[in-house]
């Protein structure tokens, strides 16, 4: 594309789909955010079962907790703030187009909260609770915008390659910072800073590797202007009280048509159930090495790190055979590979399996994110991306806040993770069984059609 066209491309009344440039500035955002979750799944919570709360655990007016569990209930509470707005905040957005804007305000804050936790030290219980729980939340919604913009900037043709390029950058960017971490880590000694210090740095740092890289996003990304007004009935009302009472109204709005359309439902109902195994995995790993198996933190962290680079080729791969076998044939593959990992897990015993489930980890992980939002995007109507991509964070988040929750339940009730770990296979089972019921040539056809 030329210097001229790039420069005239704001003044379009609709984004070019395929652009390289607009496609790089979303790219990035997904390099931007993954160092955070690299650091939620990997570097924060180890810091916040061994110094901030003890191994032993933390007792809150009576009831004794695990660390692990505690965590889990962390996850929970900020997953159901994002379940409860992501639907409004979505319709929102599409109605006022201020995807970008909502997406830059939720990012800058969960980087300013990430940053803040380089302050949390032993003890510092609730506080840290806190920072972490706006983080999570910020750093969920954000995501609802992010993807929304994947139906705008690319062609159903190119949809699984771009979702999984966004995926790829998202695991180097990540996989780089957290590298940088543990080498903080690693080398504490050599630097002349106590361990404790160096896991702080590298928590702080990933608020502000977040904050710096989305300035990417900011210049290159470009959203459509709105192509609509407040009806009369609400012109007179504060503008956010008014843009709030749309979102409720837009979001009952397409609650009722989404209703309409089985195979839309059937696929959300089947990512729910298979995302909960899945997020369920992603979110307690590194407890489960630690608290269960007594790993060393060089172990789990250097196997995460691994995570990073193997699902940056996972997500490329999963894309590839999508082109190959079809996307739901390729996300029902990624399933089968999800239920084998579950099974390992329950019978590691050493550090060696658990690097060696962490590459299968990595190769799977990429593939079925990947696959599942491009998948989804086919399905929705372009002009009301946000509003759907609630939707989809609403089954997203749905299914996480009862993976952590049982985890954390079963924990307390049996003293081990291994039971929790083997049962998740059953949310991977349903999910492939209402998987194949989904038709996705009826579902496109419903979008064509203007069925929404």
């Amino acid at each position: 594309m030329s210097t001229e066209s790039v420069a005239a491309e704001p003044r379009l009344s609709t984004p070019i789909k395929d652009n390289p440039r607009t496609i790089f500035g979303w790219c990035m955002y997904d390099w931007a955010n993954s160092a955070y979750i690299t650091t939620a799944v990997g570097l924060i919570p180890l810091y916040f079962a061994n110094v901030v709360v003890g191994r032993e655990g933390v007792t809150i007016r009576g009831t004794h907790y695990h660390p692990d569990s505690l965590w889990g209930l962390m996850v929970g509470v900020a997953d159901v703030l994002a379940f409860l707005a992501a639907p409004v905040l979505g319709a929102i957005a599409d109605f006022s187009a201020a995807k970008k804007r909502f997406l830059l305000m939720f990012a800058y804050t969960g980087s300013l909260f990430t940053l803040l936790l380089y302050f949390s030290r032993s003890g510092d219980l609730y506080r840290t609770m806190l920072f972490f729980v706006v983080a999570q939340f910020c750093y969920v919604s954000a995501n609802v915008f992010y993807d929304a913009f994947l139906p705008q900037i690319a062609s159903e043709q190119r949809m699984d390659w771009v979702s999984g390029k966004g995926y790829s950058f998202g695991y180097v960017g990540g996989g780089l910072q957290f590298a940088i971490a543990l080498g903080l880590i690693v080398g504490h000694g050599r630097l002349g800073i106590a361990q404790e210090t160096a896991a702080r740095v590298g928590i702080g740092m990933a608020g502000l590797w977040w904050a710096g890289f989305t300035l990417f996003t900011a210049k290159l990304l470009w959203e459509a202007p709105a192509g609509e007004r407040l009806p009369e009935a609400y012109r007179r009302w504060p503008r956010p009280l008014a843009l709030a009472a749309m979102g409720l109204e837009r979001t009952w709005a397409t609650t009722r048509r989404v209703r309409r359309f089985r195979h839309l439902v059937l696929f959300l109902l089947a990512f729910m159930f298979y995302n909960d195994g899945i997020q369920t995995v992603i979110n307690l790993a590194t407890t489960y090495g630690s608290v269960e198996m007594r790993l060393p933190t060089a172990v789990l962290m250097g196997t995460l790190l691994a995570i990073q680079f193997v699902a940056t080729l996972g997500a490329l791969l999963f894309s590839w055979i999508a082109g190959r076998l079809g996307t739901k044939r390729s996300i029902m593959l990624t399933l089968v590979l999800w239920s084998g990992v579950v099974i390992y897990a329950y019978f590691m015993t050493n550090a060696t399996q658990f690097f060696v489930l962490g590459i299968i980890v990595g190769i799977v992980l990429g593939g079925s994110q990947a696959l599942s939002r491009s998948f989804f995007g086919s399905m929705v109507p372009e002009q009301a991306s946000a509003e759907f991509y609630g939707f989809y964070t609403v089954f997203t988040k749905f299914s996480a806040v009862w993976g952590p929750f049982a985890f954390a339940l079963m924990k307390q009730w049996t003293g081990s993770s291994r039971q929790a770990i083997v049962s998740l296979i059953a949310f991977f089972l349903v999910g492939m069984t209402l998987l194949q019921f989904v038709n996705e040539t009826k579902a496109r056809e419903a979008r064509e059609a203007g069925a929404f």
